[in-house]
């Protein structure tokens, strides 16, 4: 008996896409959550790094980007931010990309810290920080795509994210100066691993790398499209584009 989804040629017959009345139903849904959720104001904006304390509390976005190129938004989806830590995953796709899997493991791992993000403390075992998602693994994979002047491994990530994101980004300089005032910790963590031998002695320009990185302005449409076109196998399902490549 021949498959049902199969035609008359015994070619594969692709799945329908969704029903305009689906597509709907996921806006509908997004409103709904934004509507039961606009109003809430538990919290505190961020001052750690003192440029984030100026941001408007009230400020509320949802976007939903999908593989196959659907935009569902509403709320205050345009207004921007800086990225901060959601640097992390795509700084370490491009050093796997730059430097590929072996040497990049060399110097970052791939496991549970069980601590705080920010926490200034290595693998006992290897010297490594524990995985690329917390601040020291993301310090050393910007030390592996920093460049040489820094400004150019600035620009690098920059337009590789314009790219990802479908628009041309930037970097917001008064944040960046913040934290590079403010970044005492992150220091001690990069010493810390410039001790052991986890990244080279440009230490401040491993630094500089990162605080960019972590300031670079986005809007939730932008961040939305860039972990589709993650998902998507490197392709920004909206442009087309083949931004990122997973051949490491």
């Amino acid at each position: 008996m021949r498959s049902a989804s199969n035609n008359e040629k015994g070619k594969r017959i692709p799945p329908k896409g969704p029903s305009p009345a689906d597509l709907l139903r996921v806006q509908q849904i997004v409103d709904g959550i934004y509507e039961k959720y606009k109003n809430v104001d538990d919290g505190e904006v961020a001052t750690y790094i003192p440029e984030l304390g100026k941001a408007d509390p009230k400020h509320f976005g949802i976007c939903i980007a999908t593989v196959d190129g659907r935009v569902f938004r509403v709320g205050d989806w345009d207004k921007e931010f800086t990225i901060q830590s959601m640097c992390k995953p795509f700084g370490f796709q491009m050093a796997l990309e730059q430097c590929g899997l072996e040497e990049v493991t060399k110097h970052i791992g791939v496991e549970p810290s069980g601590d705080p993000f920010n926490s200034i403390e290595l693998d006992a075992k290897t010297s490594r920080p524990f995985n690329p998602m917390i601040n020291a693994g993301a310090i050393a994979g910007a030390s592996l795509i920093k460049r040489s002047p820094v400004e150019a491994g600035v620009q690098a990530f920059v337009d590789k994210m314009s790219e990802a994101a479908g628009r041309d980004l930037k970097i917001d300089y008064e944040v960046m100066q913040s934290e590079t005032l403010t970044g005492n910790r992150n220091r001690a963590i990069a010493y810390l691993m410039r001790n052991f031998g986890i990244i080279d002695e440009q230490v401040n320009e491993t630094l500089q790398q990162y605080f960019a990185q972590c300031s670079m302005l986005v809007t939730c449409q932008d961040v939305a499209t860039m972990a589709a076109t993650l998902a998507n196998m490197g392709t920004n399902p909206t442009t087309g584009k083949q931004v990122f490549d997973f051949q490491f």
